[in-house]
């Protein structure tokens, strides 16, 4: 759930009140991970997960008896995910419940505004009656990474981190590409030249650009964007990607097409003198090759889960070299 504080300000708006539930530490294996959290309504309903099962109902009926009490003091509580709890992960998760109402607006829009922008990170402490005070933090250090939620300072991180997309091309396959990224850690910049291809709607993450100027759009995409190409002409497909590879700056180049397409293309790109390593990065056909169906929702589907494997690849941190690996 990337907008907490948003959800947190209009169910207070709504119903007076809200509770806030987050996994603050976990260890083991577990169902998700620190900083994954539900906020809760007076009338039952929820927005979020923790991951669901045994775990997930026992934290929100305790967190609902205490939205049910009013604004009061912070709750911290282990949850070790054995036989007791009905879940054989072996791990355990650390929750924190929090009570919100009228009173903390003020303090609830402050963060709102700042989520907007993207992620960012609070050093949080109980104050004197128990509730959590925080304040924004550039990045965690070792000694709030290493302190224990139970204690009087901790760590916290809200939002995502986005990774940026650029996808040229408005037709059938972009609309769904568009929407199947809408709920994933995405930031799409929709490209193309004929405004009246794009949908009067379109989901938050995502902006309409209308624009012939592709050279432009790549000069000003940030280094760790993705490029997705789908647009209705060849020849601007080929103009597109060659620029792309060109810049040598993106984790990701794709071109929805063929084999036969792929083939055709790389031969333009030598003709332009286009190095061979860098032909070689062009991923074309798009999408996983599992995935064989040819619907714009299947095609989409498949590329969507392509992004998120190279988003997660480029986030993984460095494997140890044999010298500094533990023995």
């Amino acid at each position: 759930m990337a907008k907490v504080w948003t959800r947190i300000r209009e169910t207070i708006e709504r119903h007076g009140s809200a509770a806030l539930l987050s996994v603050i530490d976990a260890a083991g294996s577990v169902p998700r991970e620190s900083g994954a959290r539900i906020v809760l309504q007076p009338d039952g309903g929820f927005f979020g997960t923790i991951g669901g099962g045994r775990l997930e109902y026992e934290a929100i009926a305790r967190a609902r008896r205490a939205l049910a009490t009013g604004r009061g003091p912070a709750e911290f509580r282990d949850w070790p995910l054995g036989p007791n709890l009905g879940q054989c992960c072996g791990g355990r998760v650390r929750t924190l419940t929090e009570t919100f109402d009228e009173a903390d607006l003020a303090a609830v829009r402050r963060f709102e505004a700042v989520e907007m922008s993207g992620a960012f990170a609070t050093r949080s402490r109980l104050d004197a009656d128990g509730r959590v005070a925080r304040v924004l933090a550039p990045r965690p250090d070792a000694e709030t990474r290493q302190s224990a939620p139970n204690k009087t300072a901790f760590h916290e991180q809200f939002g995502e981190a986005n990774t940026p997309v650029l996808l040229f091309g408005a037709g059938h396959v972009g609309r769904a590409v568009v929407l199947a990224l809408a709920p994933l850690p995405f930031t799409v910049r929709w490209i193309d030249g004929r405004s009246d291809q794009f949908p009067p709607h379109v989901p938050q993450n995502a902006v309409t650009v209308c624009t012939n100027d592709v050279g432009h759009e790549l000069a000003q995409a940030p280094r760790d964007a993705m490029i997705v190409v789908m647009t209705h002409s060849h020849p601007l497909d080929f103009d597109i990607t060659a620029a792309a590879l060109q810049r040598d700056a993106f984790d990701f180049v794709g071109l929805i097409g063929s084999e036969t397409k792929r083939a055709r293309f790389s031969t333009w790109a030598r003709q332009l003198r286009i190095a061979e390593e860098k032909i070689d990065r062009l991923v074309c056909p798009i999408g996983l090759p599992q995935i064989r169906g040819k619907e714009p929702a299947v095609i989409s589907a498949g590329i969507a889960a392509q992004l998120l494997m190279v988003r997660e690849r480029a986030s993984a941190p460095p494997l140890a070299s044999p010298a500094t690996q533990p023995a």
